[in-house]
């Protein structure tokens, strides 16, 4: 996809949107492998979906995630973060009970703040760029 074919289209508008999003674990544990941070894009991108939202870009290390997020001006981005950290932290939770003693003193997996960060002051490419290569852990 190049930038120029990003537009999409509403009912009454055509917009481009990005944002960045960043969530950091509860007093940043170190909770993620690479086999949660692979099963939490899963979650996290079917998430986006039921928003009619893009995660253009997902990657993480081994106590925060970062996300690229193309999503329609109807979605609020705060309701959409809130949907990201509840579902992904009860799945993983679930699938995944052991990680939870690191965390589950706190009653939850993420901090309750997060970064969200508009991209339109640079091009997605550079943002995606930028995220790729963040380090998974080992």
């Amino acid at each position: 996809m190049t930038e120029h074919q990003d537009n999409r289209t509403g009912r009454h508008c055509t917009f481009v949107l990005h944002a960045h999003l960043v969530f950091v674990t509860k007093f940043r544990h170190n909770v993620f492998t690479d086999a949660h941070l692979r099963r939490m894009e899963e979650i996290m991108r079917d998430v986006a979906r039921d928003f009619e939202c893009e995660i253009i870009e997902f990657n993480g290390e081994n106590n925060h995630v970062h996300l690229l997020v193309n999503f329609p001006p109807k979605v609020a981005l705060s309701k959409l973060v809130n949907s990201l950290k509840d579902v992904s932290s009860r799945r993983l939770h679930q699938e995944y009970p052991e990680p939870v003693r690191h965390y589950w003193r706190a009653q939850r997996l993420w901090s309750g703040s997060y970064f969200a960060g508009s991209v339109g002051g640079a091009p997605p490419s550079a943002v995606r760029q930028y995220i790729e290569q963040q380090n998974r852990p080992l």
